[in-house]
């Protein structure tokens, strides 16, 4: 793999900001990593980060790049503060950044698939709700969409809006923020694939059920992975990232 530090400015924001991407590269005399690269643009996979985190940290905590090689995927991780990936009420734009700007970027700088069928997103705990808010919003854009210890039931977790008052204010999320509100908008045909795992020792795990209980009710199909152990730590994201991997329909 090809690892990447991208510094850009941003229009949406107003500001330079960043964004670490893996690129697929194929080689045969490089030890311990075989990578896999093909003549078409390769699949590319949005991986986002959490509350606390930024661009770096999936590079820094787990073994993303080996796991992303050995299947021939682009990984890009952009950064996005403490946003919940939304448009702030007293900060930057960054829901606009991240579904406008962002894949328009990726696309002049990087050789990538722009497909629907090679396009994937991802993230965990914060960066899982961005990623299932972005596949219910422009579910054309992705094949698939998965979330890790995602903080899906955002209205229940009143802790975390207190904790990001710049984000949506004191009303808190609207219906366009809502998970559970866009299942009950969503066409169900109409969908990526969706997938969620949470430990049973993780704060966000009811959050994770009442998300896959509304689902169930709008018929929505699920691959779900809640019911074993974890808590919110890079030992259960780094397990479970090989599970999306091996799950995304790469080159299907």
């Amino acid at each position: 793999m090809a690892l990447v530090t991208c510094h850009y400015f941003s229009e949406a924001l107003g500001v330079s900001t960043a964004m670490t991407v893996l690129l697929p590269q194929a080689t045969q005399s490089q030890i311990g990593l075989a990578g896999v690269a093909s003549a078409a643009p390769p699949p590319v996979l949005y991986l986002l980060h959490g509350l606390s985190d930024d661009e770096t940290i999936w590079t820094r905590r787990t073994s993303i790049e080996r796991y992303a090689a050995e299947r021939g995927v682009a990984v890009v991780m952009p950064r996005a503060g403490r946003s919940f990936y939304s448009d702030e009420v007293h900060g930057g734009a960054h829901w606009t950044h991240l579904t406008q700007e962002l894949p328009a970027l990726v696309s002049s700088f990087f050789r990538v698939s722009d497909r629907r069928e090679d396009t994937f997103v991802a993230g965990l705990s914060m960066g899982g709700y961005g990623a299932v808010k972005w596949a219910l919003r422009e579910p054309t854009r992705f094949a698939a969409a998965a979330s890790l210890s995602g903080a899906l039931d955002i209205r229940a977790e009143a802790q975390l809006v207190h904790d990001v008052p710049q984000v949506w204010g004191p009303a808190g999320p609207g219906p366009d923020d809502d998970l559970l509100a866009l299942l009950d908008a969503a066409e169900p045909a109409a969908l990526p694939a969706l997938m969620v795992t949470c430990g049973t020792q993780d704060f966000l795990h009811r959050h994770n059920l009442s998300f896959l209980d509304r689902a169930r009710e709008r018929g929505i199909d699920v691959l779900a992975d809640v019911e074993g152990p974890g808590d919110h730590e890079w030992g259960y994201w780094d397990a479970r990232i090989q599970d999306v991997l091996a799950w995304l329909p790469l080159g299907r």
